[in-house]
């Protein structure tokens, strides 16, 4: 039996990933749950899973733990985040945390010599090589759990050790792949959030309608496979069933094929590198008929020149642009700015930042900070 921590465990990824755990009772404990403020939805989830310790991140009082949960610690803020990645008895580590919060988290746990299963992009956006140089140090891959990352490394491992020539990232294009630019720029937050496949939180529902997800992707791929940007390609599939692919010298090209469903990159990260049942059907290729692939649009979505841009400049442009790119999205759905502003805005922080330093976490911070105030 393996022992998991969760950080976002109330959010859409860690509710599945305690899916897994309830189908498998015998092969997973829950050791350690955490949530920004969610904390009915924390409650009944330590109700039936019982780990020795929670936390909430935000808006946490003790006096409103229920009497029948005193068995378990709860911590807040920080404190809990540490406690769950680096103190509590866990074999892994599911950080499942929005934006560079997830980045200490992952930090912790990989200095503690934990099995990390990723599923915060911003972790190695921001601060790539150091999350990396820890990971070799603790001798322990990072396990991704994003499902076009979860595909590619499941494509490496059918590869048999033979090098990748380039990965190709797969996209849905989002609700607006269809839209003019003109209609695009004038979108509202609730075109916005209709995601066509995926049943995701606001801020990456966002981040997939103006292809920001995948300039992050992008740069966590570039990360997570030691691949430079320029053999990192972006193929629109809306259909959602081919979750990415490889390309070998050879000329083959492996794709990995699934319904649109969370737990299935969530049941492969916990298990690997074995595959256990996650409640997920396999699709119909009959019942499909076609899958279709198309080339980006990338005048329509910046996001994608400017995440290469970043990549190829160096130091803390890539957290100058998730950091501009989180306040930006924050300002849209408060409806302060129209949607094509997120993009603009995120180009301007990246102009008057340049050269920014990233060469300790201090540095990431301070980036962070400053990009957030560029408007």
């Amino acid at each position: 039996m393996k022992t998991i921590a969760i950080l976002g465990s109330t959010g859409s990824i860690g509710t599945q990933a305690l899916d897994i755990c309830r189908r498998h009772p015998d092969r997973y404990r829950v050791t350690a749950l955490t949530a920004r403020g969610s904390k009915e939805k924390l409650f009944e989830q330590v109700r039936e899973f019982r780990p020795e310790m929670a936390g909430l991140t935000e808006g946490f009082d003790p006096a409103e733990i229920p009497s029948d949960l005193k068995f378990c610690r709860f911590l807040s803020g920080n404190e809990a985040l540490h406690a769950a990645a680096a103190e509590v008895e866990a074999d892994m580590v599911l950080v499942s945390i929005v934006g560079i919060a997830g980045l200490q988290g992952v930090m912790d746990a990989l200095q503690a010599g934990r099995q990390v299963l990723l599923a915060n992009k911003e972790a190695l956006v921001t601060g790539g090589h150091l999350v990396t140089d820890l990971a070799r140090k603790a001798g322990k891959p990072l396990l991704p759990v994003d499902s076009e990352h979860s595909a590619i490394f499941q494509c490496l491992q059918a590869g048999g050790g033979n090098k990748a020539e380039k990965l190709l990232l797969t996209a849905s294009g989002g609700p607006f792949r269809t839209w003019d630019r003109e209609r695009i720029e004038k979108a509202t937050p609730a075109e916005a959030l209709k995601h066509p496949n995926w049943n995701m939180g606001a801020k990456i529902t966002i981040d997939s309608a103006s292809m920001f997800n995948k300039g992050l992707e992008i740069m966590e791929a570039r990360w997570l496979f030691d691949m430079t940007e320029d053999r990192i390609e972006v193929v629109v599939h809306p259909q959602s069933i081919v979750h990415s692919a490889v390309v070998f010298r050879d000329g083959a090209v492996l794709a990995q094929l699934g319904e649109p469903d969370m737990r299935v990159p969530i049941g492969y990260a916990m298990s690997f590198p074995e595959r256990i049942e996650t409640g997920v059907q396999a699709p119909d290729l009959f019942a499909l008929g076609s899958l279709t692939f198309e080339k980006p649009d990338e005048e329509k979505f910046p996001a994608l020149q400017l995440a290469r841009a970043c990549l190829r400049a160096g130091g803390a442009a890539c957290t100058v642009f998730n950091g501009a790119n989180e306040a930006a999205v924050a300002a849209f759905l408060r409806n302060e700015i129209p949607f094509g502003e997120i993009a603009r805005r995120v180009e301007r922080a990246l102009e008057k930042l340049d050269g920014l330093p990233a060469n300790c976490i201090e540095d990431i911070w301070e980036a962070d900070r400053r990009a957030r105030e560029v408007n």
